[in-house]
C-alpha cells in the first residue's frame, strides 16, 4: 500500500474560505479536453513533467440505514451507479492516476471501488470530517514522483480546497461558480499545478474544469 510522506500542516487553513471571492479568467481559457489533449500529445512531453494534476472528488450518493454510524454508511444504489460513471469520465478525460488518497469512511471506500481506478491507495482518517487545511496537509505528503493524484473525500472540505487552491489568474470561472454553488456527490474538480506536492498551498493551482457525473 502506498503511503504519503510525513507532512507539516501550517496555518494556511484559516484563509481557505476567502477563495470563493476570487476573480478568474473566462471559462474558455481552460477546458479538460483542451488541456489534457495537449498532455497526451507526444510533442509536449516536457509539459507532463512540469505540471501535476490534482483530482478532488466527493464520495458518491450514500444511504442512511437506521442505526448505522455516519462513518459506516454505505453507498445508495444511485451512488453505486454514479461512482461508476465518475470512473469512466476520469479514464476518458484525465491523465492516468498514479496515486489515491481516500477517506476511511465506508462511502468513500465504496466510491473508489466502484470507479474501478487501479492505483496505489492510502486510506487516511484525516480526510474524514476534515478541515481544508488537513486535506492540503495530506496532499503535501504525497511523493514527488506522483504526477496525477486523486483525492476522495467529503463536503465541505472538497469545495473549500478546490477554491482555496485555485489561482485567480488562469482558472475556469464557470467551474469556480458551480463549485461555489454546490459540490454534488460524485463531483470531480480538476486542478493543475507547477508546484511540487509538498509546496502546494493557497492560490497555487489552476482550476481546469468541474464535472458532475449523472
Amino acid at each position: 500500500m502506498w503511503a504519503p510522506k510525513p507532512r507539516r500542516v501550517g496555518p494556511r487553513r484559516a484563509a481557505i474560505g476567502d477563495a470563493r471571492s476570487r476573480s478568474a479568467v473566462p471559462a474558455a481559457a481552460f477546458t479538460a479536453e483542451r488541456y489534457f489533449a495537449g498532455l497526451r500529445c507526444p510533442s509536449v512531453g516536457a509539459v507532463t513533467n512540469q505540471f501535476r494534476t490534482l483530482l478532488l472528488m466527493r464520495h458518491a450518493k450514500s444511504d442512511y440505514p437506521t442505526g448505522v454510524p455516519d462513518h459506516q454508511r454505505p453507498l445508495a444504489p444511485r451512488g453505486q451507479r454514479e461512482a461508476g460513471l465518475a470512473g469512466d469520465w476520469l479514464r476518458a478525460h484525465t491523465p492516468s492516476i498514479d496515486a489515491v488518497l481516500c477517506s476511511t469512511a465506508t462511502r468513500t471506500r465504496e466510491t473508489l471501488a466502484r470507479t474501478r481506478i487501479e492505483a496505489p491507495v492510502s486510506y487516511t482518517d484525516r480526510l474524514y470530517d476534515a478541515m481544508p487545511g488537513a486535506v492540503i496537509g495530506e496532499i503535501n505528503g504525497v511523493d514527488s514522483d506522483v504526477a496525477t493524484l486523486l483525492v476522495i473525500g467529503h463536503e465541505p472540505a472538497m469545495s473549500s480546497v478546490a477554491l482555496g487552491l485555485a489561482t485567480g489568474d488562469g482558472s475556469n470561472t464557470t467551474a469556480a461558480d458551480h463549485i461555489s454553488t454546490k459540490f454534488p456527490t460524485s463531483a470531480i474538480a480538476v486542478l493543475r499545478t507547477a508546484e511540487p506536492w509538498e509546496a502546494l498551498t493557497l492560490s497555487s493551482a489552476a482550476l481546469v474544469t468541474f464535472h458532475v457525473p449523472r
